[in-house]
């Protein structure tokens, strides 16, 4: 079972992805909140598998909220999605950099917001191959952040071979034919990756590919 916690300030979004949700045999609604302060607290204490969060509330808006998700040691296993509905914008970026597993745009139809549901309940990154380039176009205008890119001398070629084709936005299966290994090698080389980059999630380790100049126009 899926369980999602819905944060967003206005009543009629939250609604009706709930019921869009509560149609679904493997999907749970466990809570909902109007800000991210009250999102936060209802995250640990329901511990959801997905939080889709608003990015722009009172009290607390959408980033800041996913800066303490992602903070939380507590928290490792819930996987924010922001909703949004201006597309990809400013604060996509910067929630994307706070440790957001993806993002949604609130006109999305039913049938592709359930399967993002599910795609990010198993670890994957909602980041299709357009926003892929779109992030390119966007990190490799301003300078590099400091500190950025530790960790990459610690992992192995085939490591930063499967992080060059997770910024792709490949999955673990194409990924796997790609490199020519099977599925589960692939996402091993792409956890031990995230953990020798400390880095949360699929969305997270695009950013830091990019960032880093680990992948860049040239060679994407």
């Amino acid at each position: 079972m899926i369980r999602v916690l819905l944060v967003d300030d206005q009543p009629l979004i939250r609604s009706g992805f709930r019921a869009l949700l509560d149609l679904e045999d493997d999907i749970e609604v466990v809570a909902e909140a109007a800000d991210g302060k009250e999102g936060l607290a209802l995250a640990q204490e329901h511990l959801p598998d997905i939080a889709l969060i608003d990015i722009q509330m009172p009290v607390v808006d959408g980033i800041e909220a996913t800066q303490r998700i992602a903070a939380d040691p507590a928290l490792a296993g819930v996987h924010v999605v922001i909703l949004t509905n201006y597309g990809l914008d400013e604060y996509v970026f910067n929630a994307l950099r706070a440790g957001a597993a993806g993002f949604l745009v609130k006109d999305i139809v039913p049938e592709d917001f359930l399967h993002a549901v599910r795609v990010a309940a198993r670890g994957d990154a909602l980041l299709a191959p357009t926003i892929t380039r779109k992030l390119i176009n966007r990190f490799v205008t301003q300078p590099l952040n400091t500190g950025t890119g530790a960790g990459l001398e610690e992992l192995t070629s085939r490591e930063r071979e499967a992080v060059v084709l997770v910024a792709h936005g490949l999955s673990n299966d194409e990924i796997a034919g790609h490199m020519v290994i099977s599925p589960l090698t692939a996402k091993t080389h792409i956890n031990r990756a995230m953990a020798k980059l400390r880095a949360r999630d699929r969305a997270q380790l695009v950013v830091l590919a990019y960032e880093s100049r680990l992948v860049t126009p040239r060679n994407s």
